[in-house]
This record gives C-alpha cells, structure tokens and sequence, in this order.
C-alpha cells in the first residue's frame, strides 16, 4: 500500500479499537518507572531511547524517575514509516560512553524482536555494565526469535497492527496517550 492521504489516516483512527485507554497506559508508565527506579537506584544509568518509536515512551517514563540518569538515543528501524518490517537501518549510534555504564534500552513494542536483539547486541559489545530492556508493549504471538525478550514489559498486547503511545501508523498517531489496533490489520 502507498502512503496513505491524511483523510485515510483519519479514518483509521475514527475506526480504530482502543486496546488500552490512557489510565491503562499511565498505570503501566507508573509500575514500570517504579520498577526501574528500585532496579537502578544508585547506579546513574544510561537510558537509551530507540528513536522514533520509544520518544513518548522516554518523555513520560523519565519524568517519574527522580534520580540521576543520562537520557542518550539511537535511531535504528525497520519499518521507517511502513507498516512491514524489513531490513534494520542504522541512523543514529548513542553519543555516551557507555563503557562500564549500567544501560537501559526504551523501546515501543516489542514484536518479533528482530530491531531489539539486533540493538542488545550492539550496545553489549561495547562493555557495559549492565544491559536491560524496556517496551511499553509485547506483542503475544509465536513469531518472536529465539531468545528475544524485554526484561521490563507495560503491556501486553494481542498481534494486531497497533498505534499511540509512540506507535505510529504511516508516520501518523505517535501522539495519542492511548493503544490502537488498526481494524483488518
């Protein structure tokens, strides 16, 4: 499918269903920011935003964390505004020393965990400290690789086409504080 016209983006969002409204969403920001608060007390993380996707989730994640922490990103996709996965693209590489450091990888969703593993890769051959996972959403299917996980996860979600929350369709929708499944996808 070709980019969709703006009036066609309106209509995926009038027809939307809405997974998780936006309390949902904030009690799952507030169990995960209490989880990463008690887990990295005292050790002044990396937290590494995954670009474009993991912005929102960053912004609203970080501000409950009242603790040290550097906020760095890196901006890798395989979707770049599709709705498709294909091969993984490096844009952006974090700019932090993150040798020695205790890092903290935001991601939106995570799917079949190909853009995930692809990144804890990267980022663990550089020594670091610690390396853990966050996404606001796992997907629950049976596509995931072998081994692909987030060690903290906000929600789970069935395997539909989702959108919000920093989740985008076509580029479109990032914005909305609640989960959407596109009907038919």
């Amino acid at each position: 499918m070709s980019k969709p016209t703006l009036e066609q983006c309106q209509q995926v969002r009038d027809e939307a269903d809405c997974l998780y409204d936006e309390a949902a969403v904030k009690a799952a920001l507030t169990q995960l920011s209490s989880q990463v608060a008690s887990d990295y007390a005292g050790l002044n993380p990396v937290i590494i935003c995954v670009m474009n996707g993991a912005f929102w989730l960053t912004a609203h994640l970080v501000e409950q964390l009242d603790m040290p922490l550097e906020i760095d990103y890196l901006h890798a996709s395989r979707y770049r505004n599709r709705t498709t996965g294909g091969e993984l693209v490096w844009k952006a590489e974090p700019q932090s020393p993150l040798a020695d450091r205790h890092v903290l990888i935001i991601d939106d969703i995570l799917d079949e965990g190909i853009t995930l593993s692809q990144i804890q890769r990267a980022i663990s051959g550089q020594q670091v400290a610690s390396l853990k996972t966050l996404v606001l959403l796992e997907k629950q299917h049976d596509r995931c690789i072998e081994g692909a996980n987030a060690d903290y996860v906000g929600l789970k979600v069935e395997d539909r086409y989702v959108f919000g929350c920093g989740m985008d369709y076509y580029g479109q929708w990032r914005q909305l504080p609640a989960i959407y499944a596109v009907k038919g996808l």
